[in-house]
């Protein structure tokens, strides 16, 4: 009987179909992914052996750049460790803030980089950990959480890759 043989082909195309969608990440010719809402450049439900991988020039591979908020951070952490993590103390009132965000969502993140969108008026923790007294504040951290560096005033993915350590 070839109905159920037929069946679970169907179920089995229709399953893949549907955990591909959303998982591809798109890169242009400078590097960075495509835009889309947060999270848009690298979804929080891909796992990084079905990511995209940008070579380096030694030959290893590069996770590409990914915008996330802070809850998809969290159970990325693991994936997104071989990156430079990058906190975003963004306040949605804040100009600077909003510009970034258009520039990280519209323009993308460079390979290796993770851009973390933190909500500065709600993890007060947070920016107590760090010492952030303003909105639009970057802090570098490495995969223990420490701080590696800060700053403020960068507006691209870019900038912010070219002010980590």
């Amino acid at each position: 009987m070839r109905m159920p043989a037929l069946f679970t082909g169907a179920a089995l195309a229709a399953t893949l179909a549907l955990t591909a969608c959303g998982s591809s990440t798109q890169t242009s010719a400078s590097g960075t992914g495509a835009a889309g809402a947060p999270g848009a450049t690298a979804p929080a439900s891909a796992s990084s052996s079905s990511m995209t991988h940008e070579m380096t020039g030694s030959g290893t591979a590069m996770l590409p750049g990914a915008y996330l908020p802070y809850d998809a951070y969290q159970k990325q952490m693991a994936e997104r460790h071989d990156t430079k993590v990058v906190l975003f103390f963004h306040a949605t009132w804040c100009p600077d803030c909003k510009a970034t965000d258009t520039s990280l969502t519209t323009d993308g993140v460079p390979a290796g980089l993770t851009v973390v969108k933190v909500d500065y008026d709600t993890m007060t923790d947070l920016k107590k950990k760090y010492g952030i007294t303003q909105q639009h504040t970057f802090v570098q951290i490495d995969g223990a959480g420490m701080e590696l560096a800060k700053w403020t005033g960068t507006r691209t993915g870019a900038e912010i890759k070219a002010k980590t350590v």
